[in-house]
């Protein structure tokens, strides 16, 4: 018996800790409503990674022009990559046509948007004077945009996106949690051959130093963790108690993994390009966004300190 819109819409969500009310009551359903369609059509979930990423490069395009008409259709469009990058995953949940390369294209397409907008800033106001002087931005305005887009929003996205998880691991297990360690994924790169597994290896080795990324930033949850994992080798065998102490600490600091990820981050940026003050954008990434970033850093180490004394001194 088929399931009804709302329990395959459900089913979706992870958990209503890590859930934004955006993403459930506007990005959710949409991206739902288009993957029953592709799935009907027998259309690969892969295949929609891809419309995302050129979508999403179009929408860049789009706000490189100051008038309004472009800059309504860059929203438009970047609106549709961010439903595809919704529509894949629950594709290939509905249909089992889960790929590596499937894995490889997700982990890529926002990158593409986010490039391709900060190209267009950087090209939009390069003959446009800062505010409050008689100075053009030029490359000021490409050094604004690289340290936006490289030193703070991957790092960012990434902080964030690590942050939920551990939730996840916390409240759900580890079946209900994508959370991986660099050693695991350097374990797996080791067991595949030199030749013929050319995707295989390059996907594990960016996995691998991804996760690195993460963990060397967290030393004090490593800490935790190591202990945790020493105690309570399957996640389920937590107890209570401490699971009801770290969701506790954590679940105020989940408004900020997903302020840090892309619903922030849009609305700012289509406001931004519809006032023509595109140079905001990055400027909100540069200091809002990292402010935010750093508390909420902080914030987590402190109580990963604080449980790990509590539990396992």
């Amino acid at each position: 018996m088929s399931k009804k819109f709302s329990e395959l819409l459900r089913e979706s969500f992870k958990s209503d800790d890590t859930e934004e009310w955006l993403d459930i009551h506007f990005t959710r359903p949409i991206g739902l409503a288009f993957a029953l369609l592709w799935k009907r059509l027998h259309v690969h979930p892969n295949t929609v990674t891809v419309m995302s990423m050129f979508l999403g490069a179009a929408a860049g395009y789009m706000f490189y022009f100051s008038d309004l008409w472009h800059n309504i259709a860059g929203i438009i469009l970047l609106m549709f990559a961010n439903f595809c990058d919704s529509t894949d995953g629950q594709l290939a949940r509905l249909t089992g046509q889960r790929t590596l390369i499937g894995r490889m294209l997700d982990g890529f397409s926002s990158d593409v948007w986010f490039t391709a907008i900060y190209f267009a800033i950087v090209f939009r106001i390069y003959d446009r004077d800062i505010p409050f002087t008689d100075v053009h931005w030029g490359l000021w305005g490409f050094l604004m945009c690289l340290i936006a887009g490289v030193v703070c929003h991957t790092r960012q996205c990434a902080l964030a996106d690590y942050y939920r998880q551990i939730h996840l691991y916390f409240l759900l297990g580890k079946k209900g949690s994508e959370l991986d360690d660099s050693k695991t994924q350097q374990d797996i790169l080791d067991s595949l051959p030199e030749k013929g597994a050319f995707w295989d290896r390059a996907f594990y080795f960016n996995y691998r130093n991804y996760c690195r990324g993460q963990e060397k930033r967290t030393p004090e949850f490593q800490a935790f963790y190591k202990h945790i994992k020493a105690k309570y080798p399957n996640a389920e065998d937590m107890p209570q108690e401490l699971r009801a102490d770290f969701r506790k600490g954590s679940l105020p600091l989940m408004k900020y993994t997903n302020m840090l990820t892309f619903n922030t981050r849009g609305i700012t940026l289509y406001i931004s390009c519809l006032l023509d003050v595109s140079y905001v954008y990055p400027l909100f990434e540069i200091v809002v966004l990292t402010a935010m970033c750093v508390y909420m850093h902080r914030s987590h180490e402190a109580m990963c300190r604080r449980l790990d004394t509590k539990y396992f001194s």
